[in-house]
């Protein structure tokens, strides 16, 4: 709100100077019996361009500086020209239409130096450009200043040598207008390098601002040359001077699309679009619902490149993992326009030029919105990565040990029986033939145990614990909480904590040398808990894999639970687990 304000008053201001011109003029004219010259009503529409386009964009995009300095320069317009119609009638006194006629020197200096230069986005190109913004800077207030010391000589020539100041203003203007001519023919040489630079894209917005640079320049010099021979002339050079640069502008902006607002049709009238590109939030519940029809972790990073493609009206985006994987939206061509990194560090988000106009600081920040979003999604992909390749690495192993020991037991077994049936078994023979078997089909409710246990499915989390924990060779104790035991939950969260602890025992017992473990379960405040404490030899975990757990904290993060690991060396190890559960 403040914004708009703040931009109305200076748009109001600058018309009403424009306005206040002409009248004045046509007073003048009206006394010595002559017409009003349309040129002048000409003149008067032209200017009112820049106040006009400045208010627009300053009120719809008042991040960006351009619209700000395209207002500041119709308001020294304005004034420029109320000072100078001022001081043509005499209706004032010299102190003061001076000044104010003198404001028109940094009309100039801004309408040919700063406009162009800090096209689009109100930003210098580089920091190259420094040096020469401060030099125009001073040359253009020095040209203003120099106006006002001298601004009697034009209705007394011989002032110049009564007074020192008015010569020293003199020479101030002097010097000040001709070092803005060359900082404004420079600017305009490296508008027309930036040009040639300029990709595909970009290029149509910088022919119409050389362009209009160019009629600009072309405008001010007719001015001065025929002021005093040709005034129509001079006229028509202040007109072109004026508006070619609003004009210039208002194409860009509009048929180029440069600031985010375009053309609409509506029935048979045209009617300005802005924000033409949809808002962070609707960019980040369109993902969220693209997101949610994506099982596959490499869809879900194709579509949030999608998403930014999109968003950005780029030619591509690209979703990059630390990992080197990389997923594109689009064709790629030529390097990435802007990168950010995504949240958490886990990758960065690159996309290339926009299909119309260039990409902004508005653009940096969707992104940066972007960012969050895309690190959950690579969040997701990685642990569905991960749990693939767990799951993976436990069918091998379940592989691998009905191949190496049960299958192996039973071969020898069906080699005993065959023998025994051949030769005649001696009593001793089939006692060890029925040992084998027996020791064979605790193999095989072992190895059902580390799938599933029965115990598990059967009695629940604390009976299949209390179960698994009575077999270990060392002081074992689990305590829970009252009415845990009877209390059931989905088979996914059970199994999970249930490995979690089988994990936590056997760890203590082959790398820890625990002579004693105590466990604990516990369900409160919607979470359930489990607890593996040993007083083994401990170690660092920044120093050492984790190596089973990982697996088994990426089964719990898919749950929405966490594990966390405490030990240092000599003091034991606390394993802590949890899930969340209903009730």
């Amino acid at each position: 709100m403040g914004s708009r304000l703040v931009a109305g008053v200076l748009a109001t201001g600058a018309a009403a100077g424009i306005v206040a011109n002409v009248i004045i003029t046509s007073r003048i004219t009206a006394s010595r019996g002559v017409p009003l010259p349309v040129t002048e009503w000409v003149f008067m529409v032209v200017a009112l361009l820049m106040p006009a386009l400045g208010w627009l964009l300053a009120t719809r995009r008042p991040e960006l500086r351009y619209g700000w300095l395209l207002l500041l320069c119709a308001l020294f317009l304005g004034v420029g020209l109320t000072g100078s119609g001022l001081s043509i009638t005499g209706a004032v006194p010299l102190w003061l239409s001076a000044p104010l006629s003198s404001v028109l020197a940094l009309f100039y200096g801004l309408n040919w130096i700063f406009v162009p230069l800090l096209f689009p986005e109100g930003r210098l190109p580089s920091r190259r450009w420094r040096a020469f913004a401060w030099i125009s800077g001073i040359a253009i207030a020095l040209h203003a200043v120099g106006n006002t010391l001298s601004g009697g000589v034009a209705r007394g020539p011989t002032r110049i040598l009564e007074s020192t100041l008015t010569l020293v203003g003199l020479l101030s203007s002097a010097a000040g207008q001709l070092v803005t001519w060359i900082m404004a023919t420079l600017g305009f040489c490296g508008l027309v390098l930036r040009l040639g630079r300029s990709a595909r894209v970009e290029r149509r917005q910088y022919a119409w601002m050389v362009g209009g640079v160019a009629v600009s320049l072309l405008g001010g010099v007719a001015q001065m040359a025929f002021l005093t021979r040709v005034p129509m002339l001079a006229l028509l050079g202040t007109v072109a001077m004026t508006g070619a640069l609003p004009v210039a502008i208002g194409v860009t902006v509009v048929r180029h699309r440069l600031l985010d607002i375009g053309i609409g049709i509506r029935g048979s009238r045209l009617h300005l679009i802005f924000d033409v590109r949809p808002t962070v939030d609707e960019v980040l519940s369109d993902l969220g619902t693209a997101l949610e029809g994506a099982p596959e972790p490499a869809e879900q990073l194709g579509r949030v490149a999608a998403a930014v493609r999109t968003a950005l009206e780029a030619t591509w985006a690209a979703v990059t993992l630390a990992d080197g994987t990389r997923v594109v939206a689009g064709r790629q061509e030529g390097p990435a326009t802007l990168t950010v990194p995504v949240h958490g560090g886990l990758g960065r988000i690159e996309c290339g030029p926009r299909g119309v106009g260039g990409l902004t600081r508005v653009d940096r920040r969707l992104l940066e919105a972007l960012a969050v979003p895309a690190g959950l999604a690579i969040q997701s992909a990685g642990l569905a990565a991960r749990l693939v390749n767990a799951q993976e690495a436990e069918r091998r192993r379940i592989e691998r040990n009905i191949h190496d020991g049960v299958q192996q037991q039973l071969v020898a077994l069906i080699a005993g029986l065959e023998l025994a049936r051949s030769t005649g078994a001696s009593p001793d023979m089939l006692a060890h033939l029925r040992e084998q078997a027996r020791q064979t089909l605790a193999d095989l409710r072992e190895l059902a145990a580390g799938i599933h246990p029965s115990a598990l499915g059967q009695g629940g989390l604390v009976e299949a614990v209390e179960e698994r924990c009575s077999r270990l060779p060392v002081h074992t104790t689990v305590t829970s909480d009252p009415g845990l035991r009877t209390r059931r939950f989905a088979d996914e969260v059970e199994g999970a904590m249930y490995f979690t602890v089988n994990e936590a025992v056997a760890n203590a017992l082959k790398h820890a040398g625990a002579a004693t473990i105590e466990v604990g379960l516990s369900h409160a405040g919607g979470r359930l808990r489990a607890t593996v404490a040993d007083d083994g030899k401990g170690f660092d975990p920044g120093a050492t894999a984790r190596r089973g757990l990982a697996t088994l904290s990426d089964r719990l993060d898919a749950l929405g639970g966490g594990l966390d690991l405490d030990s240092s060396p000599g003091k034991g190890t606390l394993v802590k687990a949890w899930v969340p559960v209903d009730g």
